[in-house]
């Protein structure tokens, strides 16, 4: 008995004087559920440090403030002190553009924003000031703000300057917002966004920036509005929605349907290339084997490709369920066999609910969900399939169809040469809106779940 217990007790002295001497990894063999894959599996250090290890929660919090950052604004109120700029009267536009800049400030310091002024009251600051305050301070986007004059007196309205120049600093969606908000929340007419500004401020400074003139002393009527406090709110008010659609836009998804076209749909890919913007492209089967060039440089230029159909008859496509199904598969292996793509996103010819499948719709969407399919139908259109339109037309009615939705799914038709005639007007109509391609991950938005 006593040899056993000594021999046990050495057993354990000898165990515990390894654990103390070794500074290996001790190794643990752990298996991999079925779940997990064998690359799951662990050697554990016992000497490690914990502590010593980065902590995942604060990473990731870490990230999250950077990525939340306080946007800085520099404003900046023209002329001042012995600088005057132009005036009517004793009307002078040094104290109006103070003015209207000061209610700015406090509209975005309310809203969260970090605002730097260039000035604070009637001193003169030099422009070289100005740009080198805005440069240090690395405000993220600089406003400067000014007024007009005109020998004509009958001249009224609106204008906002940027360098077009410098694509790279986004200046000129700033000034489209700033131009667009201002003039929506005043009634102001929009004279010109202008990309040849040659104004020192928004030529040196190293963030997004503009000028915006926000009436004509010379006029009669704009000069009484301008003084007007009521109308200085608007025109305060314009300018913060502007600096709020920049940093936080709405989402526009851009489809194009009935493609590809060897010249139309060409042209609305140089057009969304030049501009850096990814859309969806729901294609024709018969189309892709018409165009399969066009079809995989869609695909190479990082659009999403959907699913419309492969002949666009109406009366065969929704005779039944059954032959829907037949024409989707056929425009599926089509689409697959031309630019490697295997679709899932797909969009009914006229939409899920019209006058050729009211009595087979239900049917053909639950034996497509079924297969695992997402369609798509639309809350925006430029009506762009409406023989006649003329095509500035299309634009308004983008722009009507909206309806301001911070969400829009917008329909046109990459075939139609209208279409690719006015895309940048369009385009130059939404600076309020983000962007981006249609994906399994984002909600389709149903005729059957919506009110237009």
């Amino acid at each position: 008995m006593r040899r056993a217990v000594l021999t046990a007790a050495l057993v354990v002295g000898v165990a515990v004087l390894a654990l103390i001497l070794s500074d290996k990894v001790l190794p643990i063999e752990v298996w991999a559920t079925p779940e997990k894959k064998a690359k799951e599996v662990v050697e554990i250090d016992l000497h490690e440090k914990v502590e010593e290890q980065p902590a995942q929660g604060p990473a990731v919090e870490e990230k999250e403030v950077l990525q939340e950052a306080t946007p800085v604004v520099f404003i900046d109120a023209g002329h001042g002190g012995n600088d005057g700029g132009c005036f009517e009267g004793d009307i002078i536009e040094k104290n109006i553009n103070l003015s209207i800049a000061g209610l700015v400030q406090d509209k975005l310091e309310k809203s969260g924003y970090e605002v730097v002024m260039s000035r604070s009251d009637d001193v003169y600051v030099a422009i070289e000031d100005r740009v080198k305050s805005a440069n240090s301070t690395n405000a993220d986007i600089y406003i400067s703000i000014h007024q007009n004059f005109s020998d004509v007196k009958s001249v009224g309205g609106m204008e906002v300057w940027y360098d077009g120049t410098d694509a790279q600093r986004d200046s000129r969606r700033l000034a489209l917002l700033v131009s667009q908000q201002t003039a929506r929340s005043t009634g102001a007419v929009e004279r010109e966004v202008r990309g040849d500004a040659d104004f020192y401020v928004t030529g040196s400074t190293q963030m997004p920036a503009c000028l915006i003139e926000t009436g004509f002393l010379s006029n009669k009527e704009e000069r009484a509005r301008l003084v007007s406090q009521e109308y200085q709110e608007k025109l305060a008010s314009g300018i913060v929605q502007g600096i709020e659609y920049y940093f936080h836009p709405k989402t526009m998804y851009l489809t194009f349907d009935d493609g590809p076209s060897e010249e139309n749909t060409a042209r609305v890919l140089d057009i969304l290339k030049k501009r850096n913007i990814k859309a969806t492209f729901f294609l024709v089967g018969e189309n892709v084997e018409k165009y399969p060039e066009i079809a995989r440089r869609i695909v190479a230029e990082g659009h999403t490709i959907g699913i419309h159909c492969y002949n666009h008859d109406y009366q065969n496509l929704y005779r039944s369920a059954e032959s829907y199904v037949e024409d989707f598969e056929h425009a599926r292996r089509v689409v697959y066999e031309v630019t490697g793509v295997e679709a899932v996103l797909f969009r009914f010819p006229g939409g899920s609910i019209n006058s050729y499948n009211d009595k087979v719709y239900a049917e053909i969407i639950e034996e497509m969900t079924r297969q695992g399919y997402v369609y798509y139908d639309w809350n925006a259109s430029i009506e762009d399939a409406v023989a006649g339109t003329e095509p500035t037309q299309l634009v308004a009615n983008g722009v009507r169809t909206t309806l301001g939705r911070r969400k829009v799914i917008l329909l046109a038709h990459d075939v139609v040469y209208s279409t690719g005639e006015i895309l940048e007007d369009l385009l130059d109509s939404f600076p309020e809106y983000e962007m981006r391609p249609l994906s399994e991950e984002v909600e389709p938005i149903h005729f059957k779940d919506s009110v237009f």
